[in-house]
């Protein structure tokens, strides 16, 4: 195809099979526009644009060389993975990105037949393609599989446990080694790209080999060190050894940038079978942008904002957000205690150990992608009398479940578990979603789980945790701001397991865990213009119950409603538990009660503003009032009220 380079190339592409008909001169174009196309598209949506902007060369030298979606391209994470959705039939609707019935943020398999791997969470990438590749083998298939792994995804055990299962099985995998923070090796311009290009070539190969073979017919001894002196010779230049000692070949570093460097070198690998090959390229986080390169964190993850200037466009904040007053909240305690550490698992800024850091870089620590570890690491503090404070997404200590149970819940080892982004979280979707911590953490034998219903109750409960030395102890709250309360001077200590009575009544009792409280209090004020008086509670603690409170609750009231930012199982399945023991519905007790549980429902919820979700699925004031004048036997009355 020839075009003009006046010509939009971008606009002529709407699929991966467009790309591939222009002239490889025509590529540095498609990238430029491609990068300009990223950086409007975000501009207007907000999200994660550095570590796309990255990879723009490598993207289109992928979908260049190889026969996607013939072809499996798995994409770590998803943050990078804008430019390719726009390579891939989705640039018109690019601009609808992380919003409400839009593109979700990360690559999603029912999204396009080009996403050949839904991707959230970190490292996962070199085991689903080992999957793909061994299933190619098994179906005598000739596609080739290329997982894209960045060097901060790569500390994470499991994509080591990957790279160990791979080099064994000898399979047909190409890994792509995405290194944009110069962690494990500089590029060396020219002449490393040259030793790239020689080495992942035939000739090198054949000579290798035959050396090899050749080799084999020598004394032992010559043998081996000939072999070693041929790997030092290489890795002196190329790095590399950690790969090769794993059984995979390893081609490097190149610049991730510059296209004349990629394509010969992709090409090389697509077109030798020499079991898993891994490609390091090495790339710079918000490429082509200067604010973002100019920024400390090369625009990671962005609100909307100017392209011209780079200026974010910040939302009005009424309250400090939650993540800043766990971070201050714990800071007072640390000053207090010389025992408290914090740990937190490569997500410092989401978390507010980096404002910690600041005061105590010594207690501070930073493990990486590494979650699992990052639990054992604080339970191995923990039996040194220190205090720590892991600080962990929802979402992300799923992870570490393993290292929960066994090697803190199992030995009754206090360790502090800071939840952050519990409930949903919006724009990231189901992937990020805290939907399930209350659960799989209540269940636990001696474990004590808060969910914080305001920033004020978040102090307390911080101050809570750094007194509790009887075992494990989970605070939860969720992202975003507070509702605006005037925080403490300093943090009480609540008593383990004892919730409080916000507002009193008689007929209904709605028994609220986290930060639905205010929708609560605002449905008990709906439902009174219906003439139902209703108390409501904050349970405080999901675990352990409070006793007392509860079955004041149920003897006093006709109604008793859970409400929980979580998943079926959790809270409410502990309170209708707790009730039935007590024959609470059988008539044994002093008097039946009607129980009815909000939750989140049964399926994952896409990504959407947290507010929206909450309202549609009825875990908001209009929603609770429904759910009561539903269970009263008044559904129309109720009905009225979810159209108003």
């Amino acid at each position: 195809m020839t075009t003009s380079s006046k010509t939009p190339l971008l606009d002529t592409i709407a699929a991966p099979a467009d790309l591939r008909r222009l002239k490889e001169s025509d590529l540095a174009q498609v990238a430029a526009e491609l990068r300009a196309e990223t950086i409007d598209a975000v501009s207007v949506t907000g999200g994660h644009l550095g570590a796309g902007l990255g990879v723009v060369e490598l993207t289109v030298a992928l979908h260049y060389v190889f026969d996607t979606p013939n072809d499996r391209l798995v994409w770590d994470v998803g943050h990078q993975a804008y430019p390719h959705k726009i390579l891939t039939g989705r640039r018109d609707r690019i601009r609808t990105l992380r919003r409400g019935g839009g593109l979700s943020g990360f690559t999603k398999r029912a999204e396009s037949e080009y996403d050949h791997f839904g991707a959230a969470h970190s490292s996962t990438s070199i085991s689903a393609g080992l999957g793909m590749a061994v299933a190619n083998t098994l179906s005598a298939k000739k596609t080739h599989v290329i997982s894209v792994i960045g060097d901060g995804a790569m500390s994470a055990g499991m994509a080591y446990e990957a790279m160990n299962n791979a080099g064994a099985m000898h399979s047909r995998l190409i890994i792509v080694l995405n290194d944009n923070d110069m962690s494990i090796a500089p590029p060396a311009g020219a002449l490393s790209a040259y030793l790239a290009r020689l080495v992942s070539g035939g000739t090198y190969r054949s000579v290798r080999e035959t050396a090899k073979q050749l080799g084999r017919h020598l004394p032992k001894f010559i043998y081996d060190r000939a072999r070693k002196t041929e790997e030092f010779a290489r890795n002196f230049w190329a790095g590399g050894t950690l790969f090769e000692e794993l059984g995979i070949y390893y081609v490097g570093p190149i610049d991730g940038h510059n296209l004349d460097h990629l394509l010969p070198v992709l090409k090389n690998v697509r077109d030798v079978d020499l079991g898993p090959i891994l490609v390091h390229v090495v790339t710079q986080k918000g490429k082509g942008y200067a604010p973002a390169e100019a920024s400390t964190d090369k625009y990671h993850g962005v609100n909307t904002f100017d392209v011209v200037t780079g200026i974010q466009v910040k939302p009005k904040a009424n309250a400090p957000s939650y993540t800043r007053v766990f971070a201050d909240a714990l800071i007072a305690e640390a000053r207090q205690d010389d025992k408290i550490v914090a740990i937190t698992a490569a997500m410092p800024g989401g978390t507010g150990l980096d404002i910690f850091q600041k005061v105590f870089p010594a207690r501070s620590f930073d493990v990486g992608i590494a979650e699992q570890h990052a639990i054992t690491f604080a339970a191995g503090l923990a039996t040194e009398g220190f205090k720590p404070f892991c600080a962990i997404y929802s979402t992300f200590l799923q992870r570490g479940y393993d290292q929960v149970v066994h090697d803190v819940a199992i030995q009754r080892l206090p360790v502090r578990f800071a939840i952050d982004r519990a409930g949903l979280v919006g724009a990231d979707g189901a992937t990020h979603a805290g939907s399930f911590d209350v659960c799989f953490l209540g269940i636990l034998p001696g474990f004590v789980v808060m969910a914080a219903a305001d920033e004020a109750e978040l102090v307390h409960m911080v101050a809570t945790a750094a007194a509790y030395d009887e075992g494990p102890i989970a605070l939860r709250y969720p992202r975003g701001d507070g509702v605006g309360i005037d925080l403490p001077a300093k943090g009480k200590i609540l008593e383990i397991g004892r919730g409080r009575i916000l507002r009193e009544g008689n007929k209904v009792a709605i028994l609220s865990l986290g930060t639905r409280l205010a929708e609560a209090l605002k449905a008990a004020e709906d439902l009174a213009t219906y003439g139902v008086s209703a108390t409501v509670a904050d349970a405080r603690f999901a675990k352990p119950l409070d006793q007392d409170l509860l079955f004041r609750l149920a003897a006093n009231h006709e109604v008793l409603l859970t409400v929980e930012e979580g998943s079926v199982g959790g809270f409410g399945s502990f309170v209708m538990q707790s009730l039935a023991e007590e024959g609470a519905f059988d008539g044994i007790s002093a008097r039946n009660i009607r129980f009815r549980s909000m939750v989140l429902p049964d399926r994952f919820l896409d990504h959407d503003k947290p507010e929206k979700l909450y309202a549609g699925i009825g875990l908001d004031a209009k929603g609770i009032v429904a759910k009561v004048l539903a269970t009263l036997g008044r559904g129309s009355e109720a009905r009225k009220n979810m159209i108003a």
